[in-house]
């Protein structure tokens, strides 16, 4: 940790430290303001934020810019995601055909529906009709990483003046609001039709708020870690494989697709050396998927540099209220009924919420939060993450492209 030109810069042990106390602030937030708890809004969500605040009080009134050393953060993120690999099962994803076709057929209309709505407030106050796609699936759907790869498009091709700023900050602004949103419809959704789970099985996420807590003996916690890293090793050989046939995906995705082949594909009468089953379903790769996802959407949300971003949050305003009202209308009126109108389709709804505006982490810490307090919902949480991290990414580019032919 060093302070340089008024900019404290948090290197990668610190930065994990801190996002893990950011964690347990969030929880205890949780805990003494009912209404976070009540609207299954994420731990990492309430004390991300707060945290995240304190910083720019730090940067308005003491002049000291805090930068955080990011790499660890993304290797939690693969973590969680082949915890969720080790949990799914060909059954789930069998069943989950037909759901996952008509989640990504409705989140492509929506994208659509996303442009639109970003071109459509754009014109009306004034500004290109360009930016209104920097407003819609390239910071929101898209998030950071295609705000940052599109903006040099936008800047050169179309003369939009700080487009990296401004898809930066609606991608920063969207990632908060999808946070925020996902449990509240949720919430709505289970209450106003009285829904409940098919089964009472254990979460894929932590543990249910009304469950007792879980023995765990040390050699679970230690069998479930050596799978995870089983899993990674080969996710990892995945994607060096796939690019070699130029085929790039996030490397979660890849560990998400190992976790799943391992875990379906391997005989259960193989040997292992711990003497154990393989750990799909168990309490210690539920913890693994907890604290993993905890803390890297906890040090996401600390990390945020708003002292960047409130020169250009008066003129997106308007694009990015309109586009809550949108996707909250549409998650209501579209995804719920189209999902099937029972658990589950709440479920999905809480994560659309999430990667809509957000990101697929975002997505997954929704629905975590509504499962554990209402209970599992495992096909939720397969389909979610391959609509959002996966297919998506390959449509938005094409509705991306489409769409600045014609606004140019």
């Amino acid at each position: 940790m060093e302070l340089v030109d008024g900019t404290l810069t948090i290197d990668h042990f610190l930065t994990v430290t801190l996002g893990i106390v950011v964690l347990f602030i969030g929880k205890r937030l949780n805990q003494v303001i009912p209404a976070f708890r009540e609207f299954s809004i994420p731990e990492p969500v309430t004390g991300g934020l707060l945290i995240c605040l304190l910083f720019y009080a730090l940067h308005a009134f003491g002049g000291i810019s805090v930068a955080f050393t990011l790499g660890a953060r993304d290797v939690l993120l693969v973590y969680f995601f082949t915890t969720i690999g080790i949990n799914a099962s060909f059954r789930d994803l069998l069943e989950g055909g037909k759901p996952l076709l008509i989640l990504l057929i409705a989140t492509i209309v929506f994208m659509m529906l996303q442009n639109l709505i970003g071109i459509g407030v754009a014109s009306a106050v004034g500004l290109e009709p360009a930016v209104g796609i920097l407003g819609g699936t390239v910071s929101l759907i898209g998030g950071h990483g295609t705000s940052i790869a599109w903006a040099p498009i936008f800047s050169d091709r179309y003369g939009i003046a700080g487009a990296m700023e401004i898809g930066i900050a609606c991608a920063t602004f969207g990632l908060v609001l999808a946070s925020l949103m996902g449990g509240p419809i949720a919430k709505f959704l289970i209450q106003r039709h009285n829904l409940t789970p098919d089964s009472d099985e254990p979460v894929d996420v932590g543990i249910q708020e009304d469950d007792q807590p879980v023995g765990l003996h040390y050699m679970d916690v230690l069998d479930a870690v050596l799978s995870v890293h089983i899993c990674i090793i080969f996710g990892v050989l995945f994607d060096e494989g796939l690019e070699q046939l130029g085929i790039q995906l996030p490397l979660f995705v890849s560990c998400l697709f190992a976790g799943i082949l391992i875990t379906n594909l391997r005989p259960d009468s193989l040997p292992r050396i711990t003497g154990t089953k393989w750990p799909a379903r168990t309490p210690a790769v539920a913890l693994i998927a907890d604290v993993s996802l905890g803390t890297f959407l906890a040090m996401s949300l600390m990390s945020m540099q708003l002292w960047e971003l409130v020169d250009l949050a008066g003129p997106l305003v308007l694009i990015l209220g309109a586009q809550v009202l949108v996707a909250a209308a549409f998650i209501v009126f579209v995804v719920f009924n189209i999902m099937g109108r029972n658990y589950e389709a709440a479920v999905v709804s809480a994560g659309f919420g999430g990667f809509s505006m957000g990101a697929t982490p975002t997505a997954m810490a929704n629905m975590s939060a509504v499962a554990k307090r209402y209970g599992a919902c495992h096909q939720a949480f397969i389909i979610v993450p391959l609509v959002g991290a996966f297919f998506i990414d390959i449509a938005n580019v094409i509705i991306i492209e489409l769409l600045l032919g014609w606004v140019a």
